[in-house]
Parts: structure tokens; sequence; C-alpha cells
């Protein structure tokens, strides 16, 4: 019965290790992956040189509404009326601020 139980045990565990998905990646291997697609083609010195520069680059901060609007409303400066409600509509609706 004993025998009975282990090797029952010992089933279930190696089907549990088989079944068990491989790890995510963590950020810096995603942007090793994403680095050497970019890299292709390039050799040496260059790649090197390229390779540093965009794994030590950091996302850049996301641009938050409150930010559009100081920059929109600096950009609107001198405008008035329907004018300025326009540009401010088509600068706040973005999708990328410049």
């Amino acid at each position: 019965m004993k025998k009975l139980i282990i090797a029952a045990l010992a089933l279930s565990c190696s089907a549990a290790f088989a079944a068990d998905p491989a790890p995510a990646k963590n950020t810096q291997q995603s942007k090793m992956t994403t680095c050497n697609k970019e890299a292709e083609g390039k050799k040496g010195d260059e790649r090197k040189a390229f390779m540093k520069e965009c794994l030590s680059n950091k996302p850049a901060a996301p641009v938050t509404q409150q930010d559009k609007m100081k920059m929109c409303n600096k950009d609107a400066e001198g405008k008035k009326g329907d004018e300025r409600k326009a540009f401010m509509k088509e600068c706040l609706s973005a999708k990328k601020a410049a």
C-alpha cells in the first residue's frame, strides 16, 4: 500500500512540474530581446555602443493630462475666441504631446 501511494505521489509531482509554464521574462530580458532585434546589421564597436545605449534607456514617463494642458496653454498664447478653442481641442486630443 505504501509503495502504491509513493508511486502515485511521484507521478502527480512529475506531472505538475511538467505542466508548469516557463517563468515570464523580466524587464531586463525583454529589453535585451528588443535591443537585439533593433541591433540587427550592426557589428563590432557600433553594436556594442548601440546595445549599451539601448539597454540603459529608461521608458519615458507618460504625459499626464495636466502636462498636456500646460503645454497647450503655452502654445495657445496669442490666440483668442474660437481660434483658441479649436486649437486647444486639437492639442489636448493629440495622441502624443510634442
